[in-house]
């Protein structure tokens, strides 16, 4: 429940339509919002300048003089986290693109759905409170500390880097096991930069990637003629990484021939190229990486045993991302980082709310989808934030926030005539509603209530008699309805049960 003595949010409405600001007066109005208006774009911006700034504007797009793109830019330069909602009947993909080009919040089409814009309104403000709410946003960590990529405090994470120190002095061939997307070829990376191999070439090849007629001649090379198209020699990846490191990834996926040669390599220590006969001693460290689960495969006579064995002489696996939860918000901002770093991204906070739902997300992509994400998010982003509505709605969907947000999406329904936007513009006028909002005015003014109440009444009376007092005075049971009593006498107001 909010906290009445709180300051309502502030709202400028900017258009030059007399009647829309009205009408959009009146429907932010209802939701106690203290609204202010501008009747063009100079006197918006004018009014932004001066200050205090409004926790949200609504800005026509077409209007006399300056048009509401520009009047956007001038905004956003005099404030640059101004959210900004833009009004537009012209549904045009020039203007959805200019808008969210310029840092429009959103934007919304003429004729208004009531519904509609005062969700859009409550979505804004919550964006304006989640902006102020990040203001002392601090990083998790700096990303110049993890140069690895590796990103992760938890204890399984803290096990993988320990294993990975303990491997890196020896030559001992490693397995690394792991769903897709949980960083493998980065651990594979890890030993090969810390181990006395550094200065030699690191090589991976995706072995799941290459046709199975073409992996042995991308491994081990092959000699002019030994195939259609071998129109000359080829050195293969073990030679071209001799005194290096090699990172057969996904081997789960070769074929039974070429594991015999890879078997070979790590037996003997050499090769044969495709169609030679020439043996070549190769020194190589392998370190390999599957999804696959290889213990099955070997009981279904699928992987060699023996090739098992040799390679999963130490084995790392790679935790899944929603098992190691906390480590969220590091990788968050380590990919930020990053981008902002390489100028592919203005983002470089994420609000509590967003956050949030990243962290309870499953992530059955693991680290690679969070990237995607991140990136996405960041681009996508108005400012320097990432909100909960720049997430992607796959994202929200599974963290239960779909519908929540639902009426951030603006109105699309066109209407033939302005008579009927004013129409659905307004909500359904009664006579409870309109003493709700008079009251509500008049408290807002201060000052005594009856007088302005019948003064105002007085004169809507005077204009529909034309201007016969004694009509109007009848009317509005301020005097007996004898006409002769008017100059004389005036009957007290009629008295109202409270």
């Amino acid at each position: 429940m909010s906290d009445p003595a709180a300051k309502p949010p502030t709202i400028l409405v900017i258009d030059d339509d007399a009647e829309i600001r009205y009408s959009l007066t009146r429907v932010l109005g209802s939701r106690r919002y203290q609204v202010t208006e501008a009747a063009s774009g100079e006197q918006g911006i004018a009014m932004v300048k001066k200050g205090p700034w409004p926790d949200l504007v609504f800005l026509d797009v077409r209007m006399s003089g300056m048009s509401g793109i520009e009047a956007l830019q001038h905004i956003r330069s005099v404030n640059p986290k101004q959210l900004v909602v833009l009004m537009t009947a012209f549904g045009t993909a020039q203007t959805a693109i200019e808008a969210m080009k310029y840092g429009a919040f959103d934007y919304v089409m003429k004729p208004f759905d009531p519904a509609k814009v005062l969700s859009l309104a409550e979505n804004a403000l919550k964006a304006h409170a989640d902006l102020r709410a990040v203001g002392d946003y601090k990083p998790t960590i700096n990303a110049d500390d993890y140069r690895e990529g590796i990103v992760g405090s938890s204890p399984v994470m803290q096990d993988v880097f320990k294993v990975i120190g303990q491997v890196t002095a020896s030559d001992v061939t490693v397995m690394i096991t792991g769903e897709s997307g949980t960083g493998k070829e980065l651990v594979a990376r890890s030993i090969w930069k810390h181990s006395h191999r550094a200065g030699k070439p690191f090589i991976a090849v995706n072995c799941a990637a290459i046709p199975d007629n073409l992996i042995e001649s991308e491994l081990f090379g092959h000699e002019k003629g030994s195939f259609t198209g071998a129109t000359g020699q080829r050195l293969g990846k073990f030679e071209l990484c001799d005194g290096g490191t090699i990172f057969l990834d996904e081997i789960g996926d070769m074929a039974l021939a070429t594991q015999t040669k890879i078997l070979r390599v790590l037996q003997q220590g050499d090769i044969q190229r495709v169609g030679g006969t020439e043996t070549i001693k190769v020194d190589v460290r392998i370190l390999a990486a599957t999804n696959k689960d290889l213990e099955e495969m070997v009981r279904a006579k699928t992987f060699r045993e023996d090739l098992y064995y040799r390679l999963n002489v130490v084995r790392i696996r790679m935790p899944a991302l929603r098992e190691r939860g906390d480590d969220v918000p590091q990788i968050v901002d380590f990919c930020l980082q990053n981008l902002f770093k390489q100028r592919k991204a203005r983002a470089s906070k994420v609000s509590p709310e967003a956050m949030a739902i990243l962290v309870r997300y499953r992530w059955p992509g693991n680290v690679r989808e969070l990237e995607n994400v991140i990136y996405r998010s960041a681009v996508i982003a108005q400012g320097e934030t990432i909100l909960v509505k720049n997430l992607p709605s796959e994202i929200l969907e599974t963290a239960g926030e779909g519908d929540a947000l639902a009426g951030e999406l603006p109105a699309t329904t066109p209407v033939p005539t302005r008579a009927a936007s004013l129409e659905r513009a307004l909500p359904t006028l009664t006579l409870v509603r309109a003493l709700d909002f008079v009251y509500d005015e008049l408290v807002q003014k201060g000052g005594p209530l009856m007088p302005p109440l019948t003064a105002a009444m007085l004169e809507r009376a005077l204009k529909a008699a034309a201007g016969d007092h004694a009509k109007a005075n009848a009317q509005l049971g301020l005097i007996e309805s004898k006409p002769e009593e008017l100059p004389k006498k005036k009957s007290a107001p009629t008295k109202r049960k409270t």
